[in-house]
């Protein structure tokens, strides 16, 4: 019997089994569901089951929300869900004011590393307060604790490196800085760190003067054999003859002992009493007293290159603080 066969009002299966009714289960028919009891029964005119009640409105099958409500996460008055508690540290038990500071803090001021990486330290147990190890985060201690980074004394104040065209006349000794000619009072404003010269620029000589409180950098530029570059512009009080340009090339022996002169020479354009010399000494008054042996007066001597530093664009009676470059190369001087 073919597909389009009728008999009667009763159509044939095609497959030669006969007339069929449709049922549930024949293809192309969705599952009769009985009852309207289920959680997805449009008619409200019967109780939901218990299991139904317990389940949140848009769940599935099992009970889970298939969306997420925003309220959930909501902040406020406004919040209908369950808070989210951020899993911070406790804090620190002592009080913040103005004599304490956080020991990461501390410890990046003292110049040692980042706050960041200071924080890695303490966890580990490596810095010390008051002689007793510290590994709670956000632990505050007083400028008068003693906080120590294996087995090193640390220095709380901000590392500051301060250059000064100093100009003639302006003792770089004097520590007091309301003096009208004192260097000092001439950066008096760049810094509210404790700063002072690293060695001396006699009061009678300009050029570039390094402040800092970074006590193992001026103790390593202030060694007499440290070994970096200062070069002067030197005037004379009569012009300097050829043989002593020589002696002084090949090496003066004073009393506390020879001075390391790594280059002298006229300067071009200017008067045969005008020399630039690049000196390694880290002697007081090492030139003013070279060029006295030789019979000569030190009529004017000009700093212009400190440590590879330079005045250019810094004015005479103006100071710039170094770049973090800068201070990584001065710290390379060995």
């Amino acid at each position: 019997m073919g597909r389009n066969n009728f008999d009667g009002d009763k159509k044939a299966s095609g497959r030669g089994f006969g007339t069929f009714r449709k049922t549930s289960s024949a293809r192309g028919n969705s599952p009769v569901k009985k009852g309207n009891n289920g959680p997805f029964s449009k008619s409200g005119s019967e109780e939901p089951s218990a299991n139904a009640r317990l389940k949140p409105a848009g769940s599935n099958k099992k009970g889970y929300r298939k969306t997420v409500n925003k309220d959930t996460f909501a902040s406020g008055a406004q919040a209908k869900g369950p808070k989210l508690v951020a899993n911070t540290p406790a804090n620190p038990t002592q009080k913040a004011d103005n004599n304490s500071i956080r020991l990461n803090r501390y410890i990046s001021n003292s110049g040692v590393c980042s706050r960041r990486e200071a924080d890695i330290f303490i966890a580990a147990g490596s810095v010390k307060v008051n002689g007793k190890a510290v590994t709670e985060m956000g632990y505050r201690v007083a400028l008068s604790d003693v906080v120590s980074f294996d087995g090193i004394t640390l220095n709380p104040e901000k590392r500051a490196y301060i250059l000064l065209n100093k100009p003639k006349d302006f003792d770089s000794a004097s520590t007091d800085a309301s003096h009208p000619k004192s260097a000092l009072g001439l950066v008096a404003n760049a810094t509210k760190s404790k700063i002072k010269p690293v060695g001396r620029l006699d009061k009678t000589a300009s050029g570039l003067l390094l402040f800092t409180n970074d006590g193992e950098l001026q103790t390593k530029l202030t060694k007499p054999k440290n070994g970096f570059r200062k070069i002067y512009h030197a005037t004379l009080g009569r012009s300097l003859k050829a043989d002593d340009l020589e002696k002084i090339r090949k090496g003066v022996v004073l009393e506390d002992g020879p001075v390391r002169v790594h280059e002298i020479s006229p300067i071009e354009g200017a008067p045969a009493s005008e020399v630039g010399i690049e000196i390694l000494s880290a002697k007081n008054n090492i030139i003013k007293r070279l060029f006295e042996h030789l019979g000569y007066e030190l009529i004017k001597l000009d700093r212009v290159v400190y440590a590879g530093l330079t005045k250019k664009d810094l004015p005479r009676g103006q100071w710039r603080a170094l770049t973090e470059q800068e201070i990584i190369n001065l710290k390379m001087i060995q």
